[in-house]
């Protein structure tokens, strides 16, 4: 199910008045409450850039990970950013990983907000169907932050 722009307005609404206090609060650490990686799997990091109004990016966009490799998302500028996953656009069975491998969710496959620079968010691809992962930055959406996950 994908987040409708009211749902969208909402939080980004919550963030601008305050009510992302807390969340940023659990988040302030790198790599807050994330899983570790896993153990001998390898890690990708993928950037968070932009200006935070007019551009923003994952740096890549595109990837290809084997199963069990962890994905370090890192805010490098433009933030907050977060990395979420639209249900209809995983492998069917991939909600469930997912879900399990991001800790402090926001809601369902939308990791914390980070809001600090160089603060990382990492997603282990253990136990992860193979295929395609359609990813995206709720705040940034607008401005084309997409990601393509794919795991094989």
């Amino acid at each position: 199910m994908r987040l409708t722009w009211i749902s969208a307005v909402a939080v980004l609404g919550a963030v601008a008045c305050g009510g992302g206090e807390k969340q940023a609060q659990q988040t302030e650490t790198p790599a807050a409450g994330a899983p570790a990686a896993a153990a001998g799997g390898a890690v990708v990091e993928v950037k968070m850039t932009g200006d935070g109004s007019t551009k923003a990016a994952f740096e890549p966009a595109t990837l290809t990970v084997a199963p069990g490799t962890t994905v370090r998302f890192v805010n490098v500028t433009g933030g907050p950013h977060n990395v979420a996953f639209w249900g209809d656009s995983i492998p069917t069975g991939a909600a469930a990983v997912l879900n399990a491998a991001m800790a402090n969710r926001m809601d369902n496959l939308s990791g914390p907000f980070l809001t600090q620079p160089n603060e990382s968010y990492d997603i282990s691809f253990t136990g992860a169907p193979t295929g395609k992962y359609t990813g995206f930055c709720l705040p940034h959406l607008a401005l084309g932050m997409k990601l393509m996950i794919t795991v094989q």
